[in-house]
């Protein structure tokens, strides 16, 4: 499978995009022609070699002609954007996503505006070289095969940016509104670093935000951003590789806290709970903490989403007066249930393969055990024959 990580140390914009894309081997001319499928006029694309603090880069614009955008220029509303992408001949796959980005755009300015999605137009976000970026950015992908897209945090940047409502505070309160729930920071730049154009671009194709996964990366793109940053550069940069189809990477909350008064009945049900609710995983660790108490810290896993439900169920089940979290990454081998019969009945096998390599099974322990009880047989026997016959099965 082949991904594209998205490193935004200087936050992210559509142009950025552009450019990055084209510097790791896309085609400008090939862009360009792949564009002309969208029914909008009056642009040209232009690429540029430049250097932001030291570090090579490419600078993509979109060269709009005059009275086309600024003051004067077409308004555009949700429908009007849902007309174009409808009318393009692009494939429908970018035009899905593209729907989905720009109907994202207008939901996150509805919402930070008070005003119907029908009312709201996008001021600078209208003008065409947002279409150009979003879709630029889409096709480039295509172009390169990218068949997912994860990203590090995101740095938003500092200070205020002038906007057609004035100033406003950075990150501005469409981008704001759009990386709810993905990992940011801010590095207290006073530079708009991430722009709602290129927010609303993780929001859809990001798959994770965090630490580089691991792939074996073929290209690294670095697209210019407009302008110079004192002590950093004003970048972004793609890497382009291949990941094993049957491993998997993702990010995923740790919740924790630390246990040293409560009564260890209660951890039975506790655990039952957390997993009825989502979590992944749940884990208890002996350790000792002050004055020499011994004590449990349990351990929860989840996926993101489910981070403050699970919080709360640990909060009112036990005595814990606070919980901590971080999001880390993982890796999972494509893993799959099969039902192996045996002479003395069925047993699930959970089975973990790496190409068609079998590395791993496991037969399902509670099945085992019933037939073990059911047969007097040992235990130990039933599981290595289960693993055996599913070993066979799969050859």
């Amino acid at each position: 499978m082949k991904i594209a990580y998205f490193d935004c140390f200087s936050g992210i914009s559509g142009d950025m995009c552009l450019g990055a894309l084209v510097d790791a081997g896309v085609s400008l001319r090939k862009l360009e022609s792949c564009l002309r499928t969208l029914p909008v006029k009056g642009y040209s694309l232009a690429e540029e070699k430049v250097r932001r603090n030291g570090i090579a880069a490419t600078k993509v614009d979109v060269i709009v002609k005059q009275g086309k955008s600024g003051p004067g220029a077409v308004i555009r509303r949700w429908k009007d954007v849902r007309g174009i992408i409808r009318e393009s001949a692009l494939p429908e796959e970018i035009k899905k996503k593209g729907h989905e980005i720009f109907r994202t755009l207008f939901e996150a300015e509805a919402r930070v505006h008070a005003e119907p999605l029908s009312r709201i137009h996008l001021h600078e976000l209208s003008s065409i070289d947002c279409l150009v970026d979003v879709f630029g950015t889409l096709t480039g992908l295509s172009l390169l095969g990218i068949d997912a897209v994860y990203s590090s945090p995101v740095n938003l940047g500092g200070g205020v940016v002038q906007t057609a409502h004035g100033i406003l505070p950075v990150p501005a309160p469409a981008t704001a509104e759009l990386l709810k729930n993905a990992r940011v920071y801010s590095s207290d730049i006073p530079f708009e670093l991430t722009t709602p154009t290129g927010a609303a671009i993780l929001k859809a194709l990001s798959k994770g935000f965090g630490g580089m996964p691991c792939f074996r990366y073929e290209k690294v793109g670095v697209g210019a951003g407009s302008g110079e940053i004192e002590n950093r550069p004003n970048v972004l940069r793609i890497f382009a590789g291949e990941m094993d189809r049957d491993s998997s990477w993702d990010t995923v909350t740790v919740i924790e806290t630390n246990i040293d008064d409560m009564n260890p009945q209660i951890y039975e049900y506790l655990i039952d709970e957390l997993f009825s609710r989502g979590a992944l995983d749940v884990w208890l660790t002996q350790v000792i903490m002050k004055k020499t108490r011994p004590a449990v810290v349990l351990s929860v896993l989840c996926n993101r989403e489910k981070r403050d439900d699970l919080a709360a169920v640990i909060l009112k089940e036990t005595t814990s007066l606070g919980v901590r979290y971080f999001e880390t990454q993982r890796v999972t081998m494509q893993r799959e249930v099969q039902t192996v019969p045996s002479k003395y009945g069925t047993v699930r096998v959970k089975t973990a393969r790496l190409g068609k390599v079998l590395v791993k099974s496991a037969p399902e322990f509670e099945d085992c055990r019933k037939i073990a009880k059911e047969t007097s047989l040992p235990l130990r026997e039933i599981i290595d024959g289960a693993r055996s016959l599913a070993g066979k099965k799969k050859r």
